[in-house]
């Protein structure tokens, strides 16, 4: 197994097994202070143990190549986990919002207990994601690799949701102030939903054919419009399925030139292609240039 997919493979499962300490660690937090700004933490890291599976999923996936009923690939499972993830992100947010707002209109909400556990126990989750997030850098400044670097954005933004449940749990404990709770836990909602609605139109779009992002089309045309040999291009076709980019451009090349010098320059534009952008998939078709 190449170094990089070892790599890869163990910033996947370090991110499972952290998921996984966060959830029972959260699921405890929750049951000793019945706090919603813990609960929307627990949500979140679930829905990142999830994504980790996912991600680490994806990883042994990419690794497999095309097979007789599968010609392009099995990319588009990811875009189809996505979807249902983004599905129960939403179904989580809507419920701890729903709780949010009913302790908020009671006229004596619930009292939270044990506060101060409850700080220990989300202070180790911090800790144990900066920890996760440390290893996911090391990685993905090495290898390059997508996933890898999507993961590690999705725990830097669960740091905020986690902060939000130790400052809500502190203003209880220190001021008597539980509204504090449920004002954390809508905004830990708010940000689950935004998130899972960026994640469901980013899985449908690919699902859909969707181009690529204009910058990589743009890079892709400079490269074959800049590259020796070819005189010029057109039908520049791009489509998006899960973090492939699936690439099809027509090069117009001198009738004269021997098949061997044709392809020759076909496959150096490939390669170069592929060098600049390692996610994509690329096929080139040569055509004679109009004289």
């Amino acid at each position: 197994m190449p170094e990089a997919t070892r790599m890869n493979l163990s910033a996947g499962v370090a991110s499972v097994i952290v998921a996984g300490l966060l959830v029972v660690l959260k699921l405890w937090a929750l049951g000793e202070t019945g706090a919603l700004s813990v609960a929307a933490s627990l949500a979140d890291s679930a829905m990142d143990l999830m994504v980790s599976l996912g991600a680490i999923a994806a990883i042994f996936y990419a690794a497999r190549p095309p097979d007789e009923d599968h010609v392009f690939g099995h990319s588009s499972a990811e875009d189809l986990a996505a979807l249902g993830q983004s599905l129960f992100i939403l179904i989580s947010a809507g419920a701890i919002t729903w709780a949010a707002l009913r302790r908020i209109i009671l006229a004596q909400p619930e009292r939270l207990t044990a506060e101060g556990s409850g700080i220990i126990a989300m202070v180790i989750s911090v800790l144990l994601t900066l920890a996760l997030i440390g290893w996911q850098t090391r990685v993905a400044r090495i290898t390059g690799n997508k996933v890898i670097k999507a993961d590690r954005l999705h725990y830097l933004g669960d740091l905020l949701p986690n902060l939000g449940a130790i400052a809500s749990l502190w203003a209880s404990s220190r001021f008597g102030l539980i509204q504090i709770d449920s004002i954390m836990a809508l905004a830990a909602a708010g940000m689950l939903a935004l998130g899972a609605l960026k994640i469901g139109r980013a899985a449908w779009d690919a699902l859909m054919d969707r181009t690529a992002d204009p910058e990589v089309v743009e890079g892709i045309a400079t490269l074959a419009r800049n590259w020796p040999g070819v005189e010029g291009f057109h039908d520049l076709k791009t489509r998006m399925s899960g973090s492939k980019v699936f690439v099809h451009l027509h090069i117009e090349l001198d009738g004269d030139l021997s098949l061997r010098a044709a392809h020759e320059i076909g496959a150096g534009l490939r390669r170069t292609i592929l060098l600049a952008y390692p996610q994509t998939d690329v096929i080139i078709h040569k055509d004679v240039a109009d004289r």
